[in-house]
């Protein structure tokens, strides 16, 4: 590891590991003693046309901006041009499709706090919790797309050389704190975003995302019944029950 200040030694080795420690331990808090709250809480039943358009456009573009992730830090340069993708197509394919997801993302997450701003009821049904995890959301996809844009697609920084190998050296227990502290600025102000984002994580709606409705598979189909008996007797294969 090459000499960092303590500053640095805290940013980016000390605080990444903190996080991770907040994120695991925090989620099973929650999940022994809040497993109700283990929830969205979905504000669909205040507005829901917004809501259609803005959470498709919100999710997939951070499905696509994850997976560009999963290569981008995960995946060695060497790797990549191992199967034949060259520097030169891999920074398209990342322009491109990263773009694409990026604009996706951004879109979805404005017309989400326009509709929960705007909207009373909506608004009215917002935490605290939810408002900073927005802020914090928002700070994280912004710097990426800065970061992105500025310092990759019209910079010269490799993320590859530097961000990627910091990342993939943390999960071995060998970060080095000198390869973030010499990032661009707005490399580090998303790395930075990021981490107390998944600080906070486990504390908010963003818990749903580990909580796949598996069980749907299985579980018998749900039968709604009409208030008014009549209708219920004029259907077929309903029978009225008496208590």
């Amino acid at each position: 590891m090459s000499e960092v200040s303590m500053l640095e030694l805290l940013l980016w080795v000390v605080l990444p590991y903190v996080m991770l420690a907040v994120f695991v331990l925090g989620h099973i808090w929650r999940f022994r003693y809040d497993r109700f709250g283990w929830t969205t809480r979905s504000s669909q039943i205040y507005e829901s046309k917004l809501l259609a358009i803005g959470s498709p456009l919100f999710h997939y573009g951070i499905i696509g901006i994850f997976f560009g992730h999963v290569v981008g830090l995960g995946i060695p340069k060497s790797w990549t041009r191992a199967v034949g993708v060259s520097d030169h197509v891999y920074h398209l394919m990342a322009a491109t499709i990263g773009l694409a997801a990026a604009v996706a993302c951004v879109g979805g997450l404005l017309i989400l706090i326009y509709r929960r701003r705007t909207n009373t009821r909506v608004f009215g049904a917002t935490t605290a919790g939810d408002k900073l995890m927005y802020l914090f959301l928002a700070a994280t996809i912004l710097f990426g797309v800065l970061a992105t844009v500025v310092e990759t697609a019209f910079g010269t920084y490799d993320y590859r050389e530097g961000v990627s190998i910091w990342f993939r050296n943390f999960w071995t227990l060998r970060p080095d704190a000198a390869l973030m502290s010499s990032a661009p600025l707005f490399f580090q102000l998303h790395v930075l975003s990021a981490l107390l984002l998944f600080g906070i994580w486990p504390f908010t709606r963003l818990v749903h995302v580990f909580a796949a409705p598996v069980g749907y598979l299985t579980r018998p189909y749900i039968v709604y019944r009409s208030k008014d008996p009549r209708k219920e007797a004029e259907r077929r294969g309903w029978e009225r029950v008496k208590f």
